[in-house]
C-alpha cells in the first residue's frame, strides 16, 4: 500500500519541490523559467489526482496523509522563495510571502507541541482555498517571469521612444511585444491580487488554528 500510486505521485510532488529551484541554477533564462513554471504546475495538478485516486481507489494510507501536506508546504515555500529572490525583494511580493511562510512556521509549530491532540487542527476547506489561492499565484507569477525576460530581451537595443511607439501602436511591432507586454502586465496583476489573496486566507486558517489549539496550550491550575 505504500508504494501505491497516489503515494508516488506525493513522493514525486516533494521532490519537484526543490527541483523549481535547481532550474535556476542550471540553465539560463528564460529557459530556467519555462521549466520551474512547469515543473511547479506539473507537481500542483498531482496535489488533485493523488488525494482523488487515493479516494477512489480506497487506497488512503498513513504515509500519504502524513507526506501530503509536507509535500504542498515545501513546494509553496520553496516557490516563493524563489519568487521573492527574483524579484529583487519587491514589496508586493516580500509582504504576502512573509505572512505565508511565517504562517506555515507557526502552524507547524503549533503541530509539533500539541503532539497526539494535532488532531484537533484538521485541514478545513478554507484551507484547502489557501493552498490553491498559493499554487495559482505562484504559477501565474512563474509566467509574468517568462514575459517579463523575453520583453526585456526583445526590446533589447531599442531605444525608449521606438519601444513606446511600438507599445503605443504608432509603430509596426514585427516581434509582437505588444502582446508581450499585455501578458506581463496582466500576469502581473493577477498574479500580485492571487497572492495578497492566499495571504489573507493564510492568516485567517493560522489564526483559526491558533483558536482551536488555544484550551490545550494553556497550564493546568
Amino acid at each position: 500500500m505504500m508504494w501505491n500510486l497516489p503515494n508516488t505521485l506525493t513522493v514525486l510532488r516533494l521532490f519537484a519541490a526543490p527541483g523549481v529551484a535547481v532550474m535556476f541554477l542550471y540553465f539560463a533564462r528564460p529557459w530556467a523559467d519555462w521549466y520551474a513554471l512547469a515543473l511547479f504546475v506539473s507537481a500542483a495538478v498531482t496535489d488533485f489526482f493523488d488525494g482523488y485516486l487515493a479516494r477512489a481507489w480506497k487506497q488512503e494510507s498513513k504515509f500519504g496523509a502524513m507526506l501530503d501536506p509536507i509535500a504542498d508546504k515545501a513546494m509553496v515555500i520553496i516557490a516563493i522563495a524563489v519568487l521573492t529572490a527574483l524579484s529583487g525583494m519587491n514589496p508586493w511580493i516580500l509582504l504576502p510571502a512573509t505572512v505565508i511562510l511565517f504562517r506555515e512556521v507557526f502552524v507547524s509549530g503549533l503541530r509539533e507541541f500539541l503532539g497526539d491532540t494535532a488532531g484537533t487542527l484538521k485541514v478545513t476547506k478554507l484551507a484547502k482555498w489557501k493552498t490553491t489561492a498559493q499554487m495559482i499565484a505562484i504559477a501565474v507569477l512563474f509566467a509574468q517571469g517568462v514575459f517579463e525576460h523575453y520583453l526585456v530581451m526583445w526590446t533589447f537595443g531599442m531605444d525608449d521612444g521606438t519601444v513606446s511607439g511600438i507599445l503605443n501602436g504608432k509603430e509596426d511591432d514585427p516581434l509582437g511585444l505588444r502582446l508581450i507586454y499585455d501578458g506581463y502586465l496582466y500576469s502581473w496583476t493577477v498574479g500580485i491580487i492571487l497572492l495578497w489573496v492566499a495571504a489573507a486566507l493564510t492568516l485567517v486558517t493560522g489564526l483559526d488554528y491558533f483558536r482551536k489549539a488555544l484550551p490545550h496550550l494553556r497550564d493546568e491550575t
